[in-house]
């Protein structure tokens, strides 16, 4: 995959007769949070509806919603320099974008507990999104084998990136 354009993705992953099941988003919403949440809303689920971002090598989104309560992840705070959906993540936070001489790691914001009663927790969360060897896509990849659903997740990315 050596085109960045093509690792731009959005997934929304849900339950459904007690199995998990994962579709594409319109990549257009990896640039919008509301119209993402809006997605995420509209999808039916036997529990709480997932969505996970991928923008280009530089970052990762991920949303959980249980009826109104949303729940977001950005892996980089960063990345809210360059970014309108990490940009976006922040104001909805009510975090500040942080300076560009204020940092110079990778700090993730958010919910870092989002997945931890599916059994990734808050600091394997944390490591994951802090790790700078691997892309947002192989991180999120990592996310979808801890929670339990790999192959459908797999699915929607090899739909997305043809």
């Amino acid at each position: 995959m050596t085109d960045v354009d093509a690792l731009d993705f959005a997934i929304v992953v849900y339950r459904e007769d007690d199995r998990w099941e994962a579709e594409m988003l319109p990549v257009g919403l990896t640039k919008d949070l509301h119209g993402l949440i809006h997605a995420l809303r509209q999808q039916p689920s036997m529990g709480a509806t997932i969505g996970l971002v991928a923008v280009g090598d530089d970052f990762f989104v991920a949303l959980r919603m249980f009826g109104e309560r949303v729940d977001v992840f950005l892996s980089d705070i960063t990345a809210s320099w360059d970014w309108p959906l990490a940009r976006q993540v922040l104001e909805y936070l009510d975090v500040p974008v942080p300076e560009e001489e204020e940092l110079d790691m990778v700090l993730p914001a958010g919910d870092l507990s989002i997945f931890s009663d599916l059994g990734l927790d808050e600091m394997e969360l944390g490591a994951l999104s802090g790790d700078l060897e691997l892309l947002p896509d192989e991180v999120l990849s990592s996310i979808a084998a801890r929670l339990g659903f790999s192959q459908p997740f797999e699915r929607a990315v090899d739909v997305a990136i043809g």
